[in-house]
């Protein structure tokens, strides 16, 4: 599975980002989907978490009410919508699937796409 984020960019404080998380290759048998971030001398953090069919969402609490995440499993794609911005959401956004193949689940990473929020 391959994953292309984007939609990172500099925003002000206040200002909104919509990310996108695109997978491609052996995408069937994708389950849960996530965002998670790492901001520079911090570990990695889950943001959002959304499952196979999209009817369960789970955020961290810094976002939670600002950050909507979704998904068009036709699309094969995710996404965060980020609104009321904050300077500490400045970080590197990655995307996260699972996949499981009979017994054995596999997790895929994308590069990362940063976000910059200036106050």
């Amino acid at each position: 599975v391959q994953l292309v984020e984007s939609g990172g960019g500099l925003v002000q404080a206040g200002g909104s980002l919509r990310l996108s998380c695109a997978a491609s290759g052996s995408t069937f048998s994708i389950n849960a989907m996530g965002w998670y971030r790492q901001a520079p001398g911090k570990q990695r953090e889950l943001v959002a978490g959304i499952s196979s069919g999209g009817g369960s969402t789970n955020y961290a609490d810094s976002v939670k009410g600002r950050f909507t995440i979704s998904r068009d499993n036709a699309k094969n794609t995710m996404y965060l919508q980020m609104n009321s911005l904050k300077p500490e959401d400045t970080a590197v956004y990655y995307c996260n699937v699972q996949r499981r193949v009979g017994i054995s689940e596999y997790s895929y990473w994308g590069q990362g796409t940063q976000v910059t929020v200036s106050s």
